[in-house]
């Protein structure tokens, strides 16, 4: 597919990558501390209410491509599998952990593990959170989106996206993808405030979307079955244990920026939400025929966006999709740097290396993501897949860790991690071997992946805190 943009679009669009360099490579901080391992990982644990609420909102949806294709498909279901219960976790995140995770002055998740458990139990959990944080998926989609604008090579398009997302991460840090992240916070809003009015004006408003599309997809369960409804939003407990959040938490100003940037985050999560899911529903009203429901919202801005219009729509997807790729690739960035390569060799380095680390997993980072992202593009469709495998393992250990007494011993940390990521992987392996005649996954007891991985996790989580209090 290849979209027809105006010269002015075209314009739009360069001028838009232009300003994040410029934003990304001027974000470094010019004074003695600007160099230091805080400053570059955690913008100095510095960030405002503002800035928390911009950054954390705008990373939140990286994968708005997959979000129009299930809205076209399953219509007001997404709201209830991508809105609702991310809504719910949040909140819990908020009240729960967000001032206990700032107040631990860390850098990432698996330092937290490495302080409460064990080694072991931090090098598993490192070994999880950096499958769950993998960026590949948004270089695919990002390289897709300039691929249809640009008309260029796919595998161009991804390198090229690669080194305009992650280049001013080498010398800005966390800092730069902050900035970018509030730049591209109001673009995505602006891009998305553009389409529905001008869909509702050309094709007419709420009685032409509900005259034009199929009525299960106006059903809260959008036509699936309540136990896909409830496994999805499961899947939403991967906010209790999202790094992005803890990231976030750990470089806020103070625990109360932390708490309540969360809150009102949540309130530009369900603007933005009625926003992609109406624009979703006015393509499946007015391209009912659509063949790559992937590409609902490119298609869409085809038929309704006049230019200058349609750039700026064009800019809010890709902001959506950067915001979250740069914080993604610089979570990974951290976690290979001071949670691998300096931890191999901390008895012989400074702190200050930390830094240089990074860097070097900033270039790991990008060649992996390139090669996944060129040579299985299938890598979108594990998105979530990724969660149901890694969520069952991390969750109680990481969520526990900032409860006094309610966190496991090293020994049953570990086997909770363990049991849960082998228990989902094993019921994942067995539907991917035993499918239906039309292909559909037949998983044990008709269980979703996740379901086995929580409940045994959870098992040896009781079981071991019951043997703990017998001895």
């Amino acid at each position: 597919m290849r979209v027809n943009l105006a010269i002015e679009d075209v314009v739009l669009i360069v001028l838009y990558f232009i300003g994040v360099l410029y934003v990304g490579f001027t974000a470094k901080k010019r004074n003695d501390d600007a160099d230091s391992v805080e400053e570059y990982l955690l913008a100095g644990r510095s960030l405002t209410l503002p800035m928390f609420v911009a950054t954390l909102v705008s990373t939140w949806y990286g994968g708005i491509l997959g979000v129009g294709e299930f809205t076209y498909k399953h219509g007001l279901s997404a709201w209830v599998v991508f809105g609702l219960p991310y809504y719910i976790f949040g909140a819990i995140f908020a009240f729960m952990l967000a001032g206990k995770v700032r107040k631990s002055n860390l850098f990432t998740i698996p330092e937290r593990l490495a302080q409460i458990y064990d080694k072991k139990t931090s090098f598993f959990g490192t070994i999880l959170t950096l499958i769950l944080v993998t960026p590949a998926p948004y270089f695919l989609m990002l390289g897709v989106l300039l691929q249809i604008i640009f008309g260029l090579d796919f595998k161009l398009s991804v390198v090229i996206s690669t080194v305009i997302s992650t280049s001013y991460l080498f010398v800005g840090g966390f800092r730069a993808d902050v900035y970018t992240d509030i730049l591209e916070f109001f673009l995505m809003f602006l891009g998305f405030s553009l389409i529905i009015p001008f869909a509702g004006l050309k094709y007419g408003w709420i009685d032409f979307i509900v005259a034009n599309v199929p009525k299960e997809i106006l059903s809260l369960t959008g036509g699936n079955s309540i136990q896909y409804i409830v496994a999805w939003f499961l899947i939403a407990i991967w906010t209790l244990v999202d790094p992005g959040f803890y990231q976030r938490c750990y470089a806020a100003k103070n625990e109360r920026v932390a708490k309540y940037g969360i809150l009102i985050s949540i309130l530009f999560w369900m603007i933005f939400d009625f926003m992609t899911i109406t624009a979703g529903l006015y393509s499946r009203a007015i391209l009912p025929e659509l063949e790559q429901p992937l590409m609902a919202y490119p298609v869409l801005a085809e038929v309704v966006l006049p230019k200058v219009a349609k750039g700026l729509f064009y800019i809010g997807m890709l902001a959506t999709i950067m915001s979250t790729l740069n914080t993604l690739v610089f979570i990974s960035a951290t976690i290979i740097g001071n949670d691998i390569i300096w931890r191999i060799k901390k008895k012989h380095n400074q702190v200050s290396q930390i830094n240089l680390y990074t860097k070097v997993g900033l270039v790991i980072t990008s060649v992996v993501s390139i090669l996944l992202a060129i040579y299985f593009p299938s890598v979108v469709d594990l998105w979530y897949i990724i969660g149901t495998l890694t969520i069952p393992g991390l969750l109680i250990p990481v969520v526990t860790s900032y409860f006094e007494g309610l966190a496991p011993s090293p020994k049953y940390a570990f086997l909770i991690m363990v049991s849960g990521f082998v228990s989902s992987f094993a019921s994942f392996a067995i539907g991917q071997i035993f499918k239906s005649s039309d292909g559909v996954p037949i998983y044990p007891f008709g269980l979703e992946p996740m379901f086995p991985g929580l409940i045994v996790s959870t098992l040896v989580y009781v079981v071991g805190k019951v043997l703990e209090r017998v001895r």
